[in-house]
This record gives C-alpha cells, structure tokens and sequence, in this order.
C-alpha cells in the first residue's frame, strides 16, 4: 500500500554551501531496511527533481536506523548568492517526508 515517508520515520535536514543535507531516522529496524532498498539516490533525486541539479550522495548509518541524503547543487548557489527563499535547504526535510512509498503489509 502507498504510504508517505513521514508514516515511516522522521527527518532533519540543513545546508553547506549549495548542497542540502537531509537525515532520515527509521521508526524501527525494520523500517530501516526497508528504506535501504526503496530510498534510493536515485529516487530521491527524481523527488527532488525540480530543485536539485546535481548528484544525490547517500550514507548509510545502521547503528542509528538512518540514512543521509547530501543533494548536491539545489540550493541555487547557497545563501548569499541565490534568489530562493529557502536558500538553506530547512525545508528539504519535510519535503522528503512526503514522498510516497509502496510499502508491505504489516510493516508499519
């Protein structure tokens, strides 16, 4: 069944330069793994089509059930050069949170 991620985990997210950073926390193990094979870089960059322009990096960190996301030139130049309101990527988190998912009966 379709769920939105932020059914799924939560999420945090921030900036460096022209790249934004975005953190997903997995409500349980289990929901970790899953997202290790559905959240891919490249689905999030297919989400994030509109805004990031460059390469979507992923790291994994299991001890903590969470991945991080760096979306790489999305930010229009960053802070001080860009014309964007959100020029320091706080609202990629949330964002990510609305992507939907076909997730398993049973898993959440």
């Amino acid at each position: 069944m379709k769920k939105q991620l932020f059914e799924l985990a939560i999420s945090r997210s921030g900036d460096k330069g022209d790249g934004s950073n975005v953190g997903v926390k997995a409500n349980s193990p289990a929901i970790y793994d899953f997202l290790v094979k559905e959240l891919t870089p490249e689905r999030v960059k297919a989400h994030f089509s509109e805004i990031c322009l460059g390469e979507v990096e992923r790291y994994e960190l299991p001890n903590l059930n969470a991945l991080n996301f760096i979306l790489h030139d999305s930010l229009g130049g960053g802070g001080t050069e860009t014309q964007k309101t959100d020029a320091q990527g706080k609202t990629h988190g949330l964002a990510m949170l609305h992507m939907e998912l076909d997730v398993p009966d049973g898993l959440v």
